[in-house]
């Protein structure tokens, strides 16, 4: 076990041989640390954390009480191969949540970014690839190898189907079974997921410009016109000045193994 002299460690926490325990890290009571765990400087452990299999957990982030990170994934197809979770610096996990390591066949990575807020009981599963700034809500679950990109909001009680992306600033609404990938900056929301327009408060809060937005309008309407990569394609061949709308196109018409929530 590496244990910097700076850690504050509960003497009911049980930390394994091998576990590296970074400077200024706080454990606290019946906390269980793996042997394969690497904590980063100032992480912190509120109570009855579990933190297994080969985990790395960013600068400054907390987790709080009955959170379990880097159990094997939830996938039958699972045999026991080293895999790993990484997460990134300033997240805040919160009560329930679990996250689980990748597997062989999706890479083995499963990946957070930083400066996330994990409501709780939320669920990343195995090979999930989750950007900055990602929020996710009461009991939202992503399934396995999902991609969410930068400053996405999961709504609370809301699933993301496996191999789902999401792009960056999209916002999916609460109570809502998500299965086609989405745009970056859509709105997605009701029990069975349709894009429902743009997700303009958030938009806004990033300083987009009112020329933006309406070139993302214009480009909404034309996309509701026929398929997506169809019209996509097509309206790549346009020049536009909009930086926003090259960023849609170009996830659109990036790699995928799903199909797109098309407009109402």
């Amino acid at each position: 076990m590496s244990l910097h002299t700076s850690a504050q460690i509960h003497p009911s926490a049980v930390i394994e041989p091998g576990a590296v325990i970074g400077p200024d890290c706080r454990i606290g009571p019946f906390c269980i640390v793996g042997p394969k765990v690497v904590l980063g400087r100032g992480v912190e452990l509120k109570s009855h954390v579990v933190v297994t299999g080969q985990t790395e957990i960013g600068d400054d982030t907390v987790v709080f009480p009955f959170t379990t990170l880097g159990e094997i994934p939830q996938d039958l197809k699972f045999r026991g191969e080293a895999t790993r979770l990484v997460i990134g610096a300033r997240n805040r996990i919160r009560e329930n949540v679990t996250m689980n390591t990748g597997t062989e066949g999706g890479g083995g990575v499963t990946r957070v970014g930083d400066d996330g807020l994990f409501m709780a009981g939320s669920h990343v599963a195995h090979d999930c690839q989750i950007g900055n700034h990602v929020i996710l809500v009461n009991n939202a679950a992503l399934a396995g190898h999902c991609v969410l990109e930068d400053e996405v909001i999961i709504g609370g009680l809301s699933g993301v189907h496996q191999f789902v992306r999401i792009g960056r600033g999209a916002m999916i609404g609460a109570v809502t079974m998500v299965t086609a990938d989405v745009i970056p900056h859509g709105l997605v929301q009701g029990p069975r997921g349709a894009l429902d327009g743009l997700n303009l408060v958030g938009l806004k809060r990033r300083g987009a410009g009112r020329s933006d937005i309406a070139a993302l309008r214009e480009l909404l309407d034309a996309l509701g016109g026929g398929t997506f990569r169809e019209t996509a394609r097509a309206s790549a061949e346009k020049s536009s000045d909009s930086a926003l709308v090259r960023e849609v196109l170009d996830f659109i018409l990036g790699p995928s193994d799903r199909s797109f929530l098309t407009p109402r």
